[in-house]
């Protein structure tokens, strides 16, 4: 079984023009960077590997987690997570009940106990019954990770959540989301035009539209 994200030969076409070819495994705890300028198909290579790409696009390729075809399969069975430049909290909920919208059934005390340890790892102890328009953008960020990660994704794809962060912000919770994510052996893939969050995820960065 090869173990990560394996991309063979995907393409992805606009109007008979391709736009996206990638060819690559991302292993277990690695990070590979994407990066090109608007409209080089970042994005839209990201809706390819979750399932979504839209219809005006043709996409080929397969895609392989950890051994699994997931050609054909709907979203919620890829078990690929993915973080964008907005939380998307939702604000009817607090932080607590957003975490536990990313938590598989269980017993109540387990759900609790599991949500309560995900605020403990991200550094946000006791924020459980926050409202989400009280943290701070950083923080916003570290719920969104969490959340993502408590529905114990395979691999992670982040379509540049940092990007709306001040530079503080930004390093901290960047160096934060690439510890967890080599500690659970995720691979990753990341889409930035940042040169600054390439480099901290290490590696040749893969250029799109160059």
């Amino acid at each position: 079984m090869s173990e990560g994200l394996v991309l063979s030969n995907v393409t992805i076409k606009l109007a008979g023009t391709e736009i996206v070819a990638v060819n690559r495994r991302i292993g277990p705890g690695e990070v590979l960077t994407v990066m090109g300028p608007s409209g080089s198909g970042k994005s839209t290579l990201l809706s390819y590997l979750v399932g979504t790409l839209p219809r005006a696009f043709e996409g080929a390729g397969g895609i392989e987690l950890n051994g699994r075809k997931l050609n054909g399969l709907p979203t919620n069975r890829r078990r690929i997570g993915i973080l964008f430049q907005d939380d998307l909290l939702f604000p009817h909920l607090s932080v607590a009940g957003n975490l536990g919208f990313g938590v598989p059934p269980g017993p109540r005390k387990d759900r609790r106990q599991t949500i309560e340890a995900a605020l403990d790892e991200v550094g946000l102890t006791g924020f459980g019954p926050r409202d989400p328009a009280t943290l701070s953008g950083g923080q916003k960020a570290r719920v969104a990770l969490m959340r993502t990660l408590l529905a114990r994704p395979e691999a992670l794809l982040l379509d540049e959540p940092f990007s709306r962060l001040d530079a503080d912000r930004r390093t901290r919770t960047r160096d934060l989301v690439f510890s967890i994510t080599r500690a659970r052996a995720l691979p990753v893939l990341l889409v930035t035009h940042d040169a600054e969050d390439a480099a901290a995820a290490g590696g040749e960065p893969f250029l799109l539209g160059g």
